[in-house]
C-alpha cells in the first residue's frame, strides 16, 4: 500500500546517556545493566518513555492511525508501533518492533503485514554486517539479504512515523549541547546512514536544527522546536515539544501532515 509519498526518515537511538537523561528520553550506552546480568531470567523493569498515536493526514483528510511505544530498561529499550490504515483505504495493517541493545546497537527489528498480505522480514545484526530475511508470505520460502553496515547503523521503516521522533533524539544527543538550556548549531546539516527494512534498501539522511518556531495545531499556537529533514526522496519538516517528544510532521511535497493525537 502506497500513500503517494515515500516515509523516509531514520531512526536509531543515540549513545550518549548524560544528555538523553537530561532531556528526559532514551539513555543508552551506560545503563546499569550488572543486576540483569546475574540472573537473565528475571526481566529488567521497563519504563514507558514515550507512548501514543499519530494521524496521518493527506490533503487534510486522515487516512491512518499510528500507534506506538517506547520502552527502556537496563537491558536496553524497544520500539514498537502499528499503523493502520482508515476505512475507504486498503486497510492496511502493519506492525513493527525494534529491540535495541543497552549501548544503542540493533539486537532484532521485525516487521510485519498484517493485511492486506502477510509479508514479513527481521534484520539481525551479523558480526560486521546486518542480514535481513524476508518472505511475501508465511509459506514462502526464507530469503536473505546482507548489508555492508553496521549494529550502531540507523534504521528507516516505512509507515512507522515513531522512528522519526527516535531520530530527531539521536541528532538532538550527536550535535546538540545541554548547557543553560538546548544549544544546537543553528542550520548545519548532519548526515546520517540509514537501512530502510521494508524496502530492503540503504540510503543517506540529513537533519537540522531550523530553530524555535510558532506553529498552529489544530486551532491553538504552539511555540515548538522545529528539526528539517532531507533526503533523496524530499524534505520533511518535524516539530518538538519542550520535553522533545514529535508532534507535527510536514511533508509539503506530497501534501501530507502527521499530527500527535
Amino acid at each position: 500500500m502506497q500513500f503517494g509519498f515515500s516515509n523516509r526518515a531514520v531512526g536509531n537511538v543515540a549513545r550518549s546517556a548524560t544528555f538523553l537523561a537530561a532531556v528526559g528520553v532514551l539513555c543508552l550506552g551506560a545503563l546499569p545493566q550488572a543486576a540483569w546480568a546475574a540472573n537473565p531470567d528475571k526481566a529488567p523493569a521497563q519504563d514507558m518513555v514515550d507512548s501514543g498515536t499519530f494521524g496521518v493526514f493527506i490533503n487534510a483528510h486522515r487516512i491512518a492511525t499510528e500507534t506506538f511505544s517506547i520502552h527502556q530498561s537496563g537491558a536496553g529499550s524497544s520500539v514498537t508501533s502499528e499503523f493502520k490504515a482508515e476505512a475507504g483505504t486498503d486497510r492496511a495493517v502493519q506492525t513493527s518492533e525494534w529491540q535495541i541493545a543497552a549501548n544503542g546497537d540493533l539486537r532484532k527489528y521485525e516487521w510485519k503485514e498484517a493485511s492486506p498480505g502477510q509479508a514479513q522480514a527481521v534484520v539481525l545484526p551479523s558480526q560486521e554486517f546486518l542480514i535481513e530475511k524476508f518472505r511475501n508470505n508465511p509459506q514462502e520460502k526464507e530469503q536473505e539479504q546482507p548489508f555492508m553496515m553496521p549494529a550502531s547503523t540507523s534504521l528507516l521503516d516505512d509507515y512507522f512515523f515513531v522512528q522519526r521522533e527516535v531520530l530527531a533524539w539521536k541528532f538532538l544527543a550527536t550535535s546538540c549541547k545541554q548547557q543553560d538550556g538546548l544549544q544546537c548549531p543553528l542550520k548545519q546539516w548532519v548526515p546520517f546512514g540509514a537501512l530502510n527494512p521494508h524496502a530492503r534498501a540503504s540510503l543517506q539522511v540529513s537533519v537540522r536544527f531550523a530553530g524555535r518556531e510558532k506553529v498552529s495545531i489544530r486551532g491553538a499556537e504552539r511555540e515548538l522546536n522545529r528539526l528539517d529533514l532531507k533526503s533523496e526522496s524530499g524534505e520533511w519538516a518535524l516539530w518538538l515539544d519542550d520535553q522533545y517528544k514529535l508532534q507535527r510532521i510536514l511533508v509539503p511535497g506530497d501534501n501530507t501532515e502527521v499530527l500527535r493525537d
